[in-house]
């Protein structure tokens, strides 16, 4: 199964009999190596420049004008007929249309719910702001009952402090991961970052001791503990990739460095992983526990995000960075070709195989058990515990 990341203004997607159609200037499919297909209709800023056709044969370029809205009045000449490419629905996991400009068919849209194909929309910084799901496809209400429930009693404390142990021990494992290679190649760097893991796990030591009979309760300390461990964490990351690429610290959005563009774009197709994984557990994806409910956020995707983003994005770009990507901005964001290999390698980790309870999974697969966890552990039916990346 493959996840179709679509990109380019022009670009139109639709289906024909069972497989997936997509229509726009130079669409190709490419194969990540080592990883899945992927579909990357993309270089559309080769597509030619619309002309203005004069009575007595000269082109004159016209960029900013369609086919027939020539300013004189004068026939535009048509463009190059859009190319088109086809996928088996079959082999499509989901669909992340990447950019403005995009049309998609309601015959697609239909066929996708009933296949429980996703339909993901980013921005073309890497946000995410919709998804498409059937209703059709969402498991019992005793589910969001009880996790409505939960927000009030002690499971809303237990799922949010076994989240933030996650969090911080794949943080720990992921600089231990990195910093294996550099025990003998530079031992002053690895004493660093070894003291950069001592401190968070030092954090990680005082979740058990924070309280609380509901969540509200107990929120603040959790969050302490894991911003503490965040501001530790980031500086070994800066460590790692000392020679590499310029970073200084994590910043979100609007961020102007290639390290934080490439992380905030790949967190935007983990962040579409785990909300799919979510809806199919039957979960409410906004109302979470850790992170506090806000209009338009999805909190509760935001706490099962968070023991995901080290062993699937931040492993990809540190790896990327360390082994020579040099990624490119442009106005702010990612170019085309640095999006590409950034949403490649991520893509590359969510296909990967890992040892999860005694067998191999996805990392993909992994995202949707531990989404059944979460809806399990809120039900009451078994304590839930976090994804742990072993390094």
């Amino acid at each position: 199964m493959n996840s179709v990341i679509v990109t380019g203004f022009g670009v139109m997607l639709g289906k024909t009999s069972e497989r997936l159609v997509v229509r726009g200037p130079r669409p190709r499919l490419e194969l990540v190596e080592g990883g899945p297909q992927l579909f990357l209709p993309l270089d559309l800023s080769a597509r030619p420049p619309l002309q203005v056709v004069t009575s007595d044969g000269v082109k004159t370029p016209l960029p900013s004008l369609r086919p027939g809205k020539a300013a004189n009045g004068e026939r535009a000449a048509p463009r190059a007929k859009p190319e088109q490419v086809e996928l088996p629905l079959f082999r499509v996991s989901e669909i992340i249309v990447a950019s403005s400009g995009i049309s998609i068919s309601t015959d697609l849209i239909e066929e996708c719910c009933e296949r429980g194909i996703h339909l993901s929309f980013l921005t073309p910084g890497g946000r995410p702001f919709a998804m498409l799901a059937s209703p059709m496809l969402t498991a019992t209400v005793l589910t969001r009952r009880e996790q409505m429930a939960a927000y009030g009693d002690r499971r809303g404390v237990d799922l949010a402090k076994a989240i933030v142990r996650g969090k911080l021990g794949n943080q720990a494992a992921l600089l231990k991961y990195f910093g294996k290679y550099q025990k003998e190649a530079d031992p002053a760097a690895f004493e660093r970052l070894t003291a950069v893991v001592r401190a968070i796990e030092a954090r990680l030591r005082e979740v058990d001791g924070v309280t609380g009979a509901r969540i509200d309760d107990a929120r603040a300390g959790l969050l302490a503990i894991e911003g503490g461990a965040g501001r530790q964490y980031w500086t070994g990351v800066r460590a790692l990739l000392d020679g590499h690429a310029p970073f200084e610290t994590r910043e979100h959005r609007g961020a102007p460095d290639v390290v934080n563009s490439a992380l905030n774009y790949g967190y935007g197709i983990l962040y579409t992983q785990v909300w799919g994984a979510i809806m199919n557990a039957g979960l409410e994806p906004f109302a979470g526990f850790l992170h506090v409910d806000r209009p338009g956020k999805p909190s509760l995707v935001l706490d099962v995000i968070e023991e995901f983003r080290q062993p699937i994005v931040d492993r990809a770009v540190i790896a990327a960075l360390t082994k020579g990507l040099k990624p490119e901005t442009h106005e702010g964001l990612l170019t085309e070709e640095s999006r590409r290999a950034v949403a490649g390698a991520v893509l590359e980790r969510l296909e990967g195989e890992v040892t999860f309870h005694g067998r191999r999974h996805r990392m993909k697969s992994v995202i949707q058990i531990q989404a059944r966890n979460v809806a399990s552990c809120l039900r009451g039916d078994k304590p839930y515990r976090a994804f742990a990346f072993k390094w």
